[in-house]
């Protein structure tokens, strides 16, 4: 008999609704899903779709009005803030459009900024972003600030950056968004290896060939998931 699917995420009848004015908007409306360990997924949808909540409810950002979010076999949905500072730190790697590097740190101290945050010694953390750099091709770029790198090294190390916690889920919005098309193929070359090691990945994209490289795709429509292919 075949084993059940071993799940880094599952929402369960997860809704958010937000007040504005005297109307109430869905911006999520019942969704439920499990994503798998080690899957590689794309989520996507026009504006307004739900995509962009999702995200942020995921990562702990945001929490839903009603439902359940479970993160590693663990219900988030209801934990307080710090709790969730916590969550995030410790089992979430984020990797934006926008990079979000610290500008006047090097690419090493970027690299080991969520380290310091977990308390982790200094040469513990200068070994991890040593390692990480190197995964990412950066190993010669350590004492680089970000405005000496171009976009797609910007990328690099904030892909280092989230693997540095070796986090149960990553979350990439729009991770080619800034990034020409040569870039972005890189990129998403690299989120594959991540993929290929173990590494569970949720990407936000509006475009169909980056989402093309994800295992499955959701696609997002009025809230609620439209299909998944």
């Amino acid at each position: 008999m075949s084993q059940p699917p071993e799940y880094s995420v599952r929402l369960e009848n997860l809704c958010k609704a937000y007040e504005m004015g005297d109307q109430k908007v869905h911006a999520l409306a019942g969704v439920s899903a499990g994503f798998e360990k080690g899957s590689f997924w794309a989520i996507m949808g026009s504006s307004g779709s739900g995509k962009s909540t999702m995200l942020n409810i995921l990562g702990c950002l945001d929490r839903p009005t009603t439902g359940a979010y479970f993160l590693d076999g663990r219900d988030v949905s209801a934990l307080d803030d710090d709790a969730l500072s916590d969550i995030r730190l410790k089992y979430i790697g984020f990797i934006f459009q926008s990079f979000n590097l610290i500008p006047q740190l090097t690419v090493a101290e970027n690299i080991e900024l969520p380290l310091y945050y977990q308390g982790v010694d200094s040469a513990t953390s200068a070994a991890a972003a040593r390692r990480f750099a190197g995964i990412v091709g950066l190993e010669k770029r350590l004492n680089h600030k970000p405005s000496e790198l171009s976009g797609g090294q910007q990328q690099r190390v904030a892909i280092a950056r989230a693997m540095a916690t070796d986090p149960v889920l990553l979350l990439a919005d729009e991770p080619t968004g800034n990034l020409d098309s040569k870039t972005s193929l890189e990129i998403m070359d690299l989120l594959g290896e991540m993929n290929r090691s173990g590494k569970t990945i949720i990407m936000v994209t509006h475009e169909p060939d980056i989402a093309a490289h994800a295992q499955r795709r959701m696609i997002m429509k009025d809230g609620r998931i439209d299909r998944v292919e």
